[in-house]
């Protein structure tokens, strides 16, 4: 390793970095949000909805980062990356005018620890790196005390301490601090490499000691291989559908169980608009459609874990019910804006909290309901209290399923007759029966059935326009609903019903263009936000599933190529998609889009083999056995 004078400069790319030039390392607490040229600019500890520690993502450099890459000043570097393996463990080599080197990167998987370690190896010629620290507490926004001091092992540290919060920085060489971050340079060549190691905990602990970078680096890859060799799906898509399900795991919580819908907060649905939430949160949509798709694809341990997780969050009055909690199951989460930060590309405000956690939406019960009922189905042990929770909230629908509600899309306007909510309701229900008539479970089936079959016949006469030959997206709306495709699905109607089929095609004229398809016409106002947003992947993935489950296997086989093709270098998604300029946009990784995926994959594998796909009336076959860390 040569020695480099330190240069004075701060590097930073012109302008924000594409989403989709990030990668994420996780260690299933928390994810670290890194850069393609090595900078991770987001990061929580000790838990994904904690305050961030690194927020240049939302700002600028001196909001927060840590850097390690080729010294631009050395020339351009090509840069290629991959995780090695079924993995999150980075690996980065850039190709620069004097050499070959290679930073390998990871959150080792390992109880009561919170790390991220780096190592630099040297592979042919010479190549300078640029290291870069900047700690900022409190979301970018509190100086910490930095001081150097000494771990166990009596090797040099440094120490950043504020309030609770503390970072420590071990390495075989350590920047030197000068105006309030720190700086090193150094060159490295065949053979040489250089670790680096930073360790959260609470301030008042003793200093923590280094790990064994090597040991943690063929550790966590082997513990994240030995989670997907669970996986049962095979076929065109596996590699992305292997991805996704990782994706989905770094998402979730350990050892709560609670499953976070992204790793972001305030990343933009429009360059420079407003529409910017903070997703760090557990919604009971998106946890209960990924434990489906989990399941789908023979995850059975996550049943049990996501299971006992909403017992413990829901638990009480089914009128305190809310639509999201916090990753540990905890109610508080209001939103609040954070004006200090610029912003991604000048998107503002950047929110943390999420003010959605009032609203009231039907559809979430029914949510929830399918994926119980699909545990039932792949024979998970049901117990007692599970079925009472389940119990009580279908009886409590009953009463509500009439009123208007925030819907799906968790619009900030008027409460509406979503047709969507009214669908889910009558799958709750359907659910609830089936419990009953199939597997053996109490309940007063009697008043269940008079109640779906009068939903049914309230979203037959008000949902349905006949003039359009299509449901729409509330009752009294002239427009449809990207949510709509979900009706084929819960088998609302035989996939065969021309009602569906127009729906269908009416999605596809409106809101589609190719296999690109967005939310709804934000254009009516219905949404209450100002600006326009790009097509929303989980929807271009349920538009791939509801055509396969009618029959059109090859158009969607196509438009599922399509949408793999988009992912990003690491296989990872964002919330929406840009098909014009080829960017990323909203919140990253989105497990919305990922759990879409993995559940379309499996829908056209069944349509392909003319075998009905898992749902709500299909047997289901044999689940793998668990495999955890």
């Amino acid at each position: 390793m040569t020695q480099v004078t330190a240069s004075d400069g701060a590097w930073a790319p012109p302008g924000p970095t594409p989403i989709e030039d990030y990668a994420v390392l996780g260690d299933s607490r928390s994810v670290a949000v890194v850069s393609r040229h090595g900078s991770i600019d987001w990061l929580c500890l000790p838990w994904l909805d904690s305050d961030a520690c690194f927020a240049a993502l939302l700002g600028t450099p001196e909001n927060g980062r840590w850097l390690l890459t080729a010294d631009p000043d050395a020339g351009e570097a090509e840069v290629r990356r991959r995780y090695l393996g079924d993995s999150f463990v980075l690996e980065t080599t850039y190709t620069t005018p004097t050499g070959r080197a290679r930073v390998v990167e990871a959150m080792p998987l390992t109880e009561g620890r919170s790390d991220i370690i780096r190592r630099v190896e040297g592979l042919e010629g010479q190549v300078v790196f640029v290291h870069e620290w900047v700690v900022r507490f409190g979301y970018g926004r509190t100086r910490p005390w930095v001081h150097r001091d000494v771990d166990p092992d009596g090797r040099a540290i440094i120490r950043a301490i504020a309030g609770p919060d503390a970072l420590t920085l071990h390495g075989d060489r350590l920047p030197a601090g000068a105006e309030g971050r720190h700086r090193d340079r150094f060159a490295v060549g065949p053979g040489d490499h250089v670790d680096l190691v930073l360790t959260w905990n609470h301030s008042w602990e003793p200093v923590p000691g280094a790990p064994d970078v090597s040991t943690e680096l063929v550790r966590t890859m082997r513990l994240w291989a030995r989670w997907c060799r669970t996986s049962t799906f095979e076929g065109e898509f596996d590699e992305r559908v292997v991805r996704s399900l990782l994706a989905l795991r770094v998402l979730t919580q350990h050892p709560t169980g609670g499953i976070a819908a992204a790793a972001t907060t305030s990343l933009p649905e429009e360059a420079g608009g407003e529409r910017n939430w903070d997703y760090r949160f557990c919604w009971l949509r998106d946890a209960a459609q990924t434990l489906e798709a989990l399941l789908e694809l023979g995850f059975r341990r996550e049943a049990d874990t996501w299971r006992s997780w909403l017992l413990r969050a829901v638990a009480g009055d089914p009128e305190n019910l809310q639509i999201m909690y916090r990753l540990d199951g905890s109610r508080d989460l209001p939103e609040r804006e954070l004006p200090h930060l610029a912003g991604y590309g000048g998107a503002r405000p950047v929110r943390t909290g999420n003010g959605a956690v009032a609203q009231h939406q039907n559809d979430v019960l029914g949510e929830v309901m399918l994926a119980l009922d699909l545990a039932r189905r792949v024979g998970l042990p049901a117990s007692d209290d599970g079925w009472a929770l389940q119990r009580h909230l279908v009886d409590n629908l009953l009463d509500r399923w009439r009123s208007p509600d925030h819907g799906i899309w968790e619009v900030r306007g008027p409460l509406r007759h979503f047709t969507h909510s009214k669908v889910m309701c009558w799958a709750a229900l359907d659910c609830a029966i089936r419990a009953v008539e199939d597997y053996g479970c109490d309940g007063p089936v009697k008043d269940w059935r008079v109640a779906r079959a009068e939903i049914h016949a309230d979203v037959l006469a008000h949902g349905w326009d006949p003039g359009l030959g299509s449901f729409v997206q509330y009752y009294g709306a002239r427009h449809t609903d990207a949510a709509l495709l979900q009706m084929v699905q819960v088998g609302f109607l035989p996939p065969d019903d021309p009602r569906l089929l127009g729906t269908i095609a009416r999605v596809r004229a409106e809101l589609a263009d190719g296999p690109w398809v967005r939310r709804y016409r934000a254009g009516t106002g219905v949404d209450g936000v100002r600006g326009d947003e790009h097509p929303f992947l989980a929807c271009c993935f349920w538009l791939v599933g509801a055509l396969a489950r009618t029959g059109d296997v090859v158009t969607a086989t196509n438009h599922m190529r399509a949408l793999c093709a988009a992912m990003n270098d690491v296989g990872l998604l964002a919330e929406e998609y840009d098909p014009v300029r080829r960017r990323y946009m909203g919140n990253y990784p989105q497990a919305f889009s990922h759990l879409a995926l993995a559940r379309a994959a499996h829908a056209l594998r069944a349509a392909r083999a003319s075998v009905e796909p898992v749902g709500p009336h299909a047997p289901v076959g044999a689940a793998g056995e668990p495999t955890t860390y």
